[in-house]
């Protein structure tokens, strides 16, 4: 599914961790993490998905297919990860701890076993999995918690995959929304890609992560598109008279500079992957 909105960004994932810490102090943290549960149809209906080259890649990485792979999708949220993994042939179970994500994740995936918990302290047993998973959810967790505990769950040779979709700055019309989320809110957009590094991953250094890059786009009604930057953490928690004021202007924005009603969001998904220690 954080630390100081200085992370965030317009269309891609939730803030990613800022070094060292990588996450907010509570309560803020708290409330930003429990911010979804509210959104949780609004968050399902127009966030982005993720591209087959994404899983092709964390194929090629762990040399296995992920057909007949018992997998793990901790902060599963409303599924979207898990229903693409799923399709893949895997053997999901999802770990989500928010009463409204998993509420709107069984009514989207009734066949896929949705259980309560997070990656702190993980629901499931030694040596369990082949693969544990966070889409757009690593950043809330702490490593010192969440790394010990996807190795204890993960089999021998088993792998650990992190990844989130990055908004492509070097787009224009990115880089110009980028701009004015920045001037509302007092955040800085382009610290997300800058934080999503090994060191930010795990800071204790006890795991190897490989990273890749996919970039991908969607082409969306511009309506759409303020619903998907509109169920992040950032906008949901700074009230809505500050967020509704955004976004209608941004939507004042984009129908200028896009006057058929679609814009393309351009992403990057950022793959952070480490396998077990020897």
């Amino acid at each position: 599914m954080t630390t100081s909105p200085a992370a965030h960004h317009p269309t891609g994932a939730d803030p990613a961790p800022e070094p060292p810490a990588g996450r907010p102090a509570e309560p803020a943290r708290t409330a930003r993490a429990h911010s979804f549960n509210a959104a949780a149809a609004q968050y399902a209906a127009n966030r982005p998905s993720y591209p087959p080259a994404l899983f092709d890649a964390i194929e090629d990485l762990t040399g296995r297919p992920l057909t007949g792979s018992r997998v793990a999708d901790v902060g599963a949220g409303t599924g979207i990860a898990t229903a693409l993994l799923h399709a893949r042939g895997a053997n999901v179970v999802a770990v989500e701890p928010g009463d409204g994500m998993a509420a709107q994740f069984r009514r989207a995936l009734p066949g896929v076993p949705v259980i309560r918990g997070t990656g702190d302290d993980l629901p499931l047993a030694d040596d369990s999995v082949d693969l544990v998973t966070y889409a757009q959810a690593w950043h809330w967790t702490d490593p010192a918690r969440a790394v010990p505990e996807a190795l204890r769950v993960l089999r021998p040779e088993g792998a650990l995959a992190l990844w989130w979709n990055t908004d492509a700055l070097d787009v224009p019309w990115i880089a110009e929304a980028a701009a004015r989320t920045e001037r509302h809110f007092g955040i800085d957009v382009s610290a997300e890609k800058r934080n999503l590094d090994t060191r930010a991953a795990d800071p204790t250094g006890r795991l190897d992560f490989t990273r890749r890059t996919v970039r991908w786009s969607r082409r969306v009604p511009v309506d759409t598109h303020l619903a998907n930057i509109g169920s992040h953490s950032v906008f949901l928690v700074h009230g809505a008279e500050h967020t509704a004021a955004f976004l209608a202007a941004e939507r004042e924005h984009l129908l200028r500079a896009f006057p058929d009603g679609f814009v393309e969001e351009v992403y990057e998904v950022v793959l952070l992957l480490a396998e077990t220690p020897a």
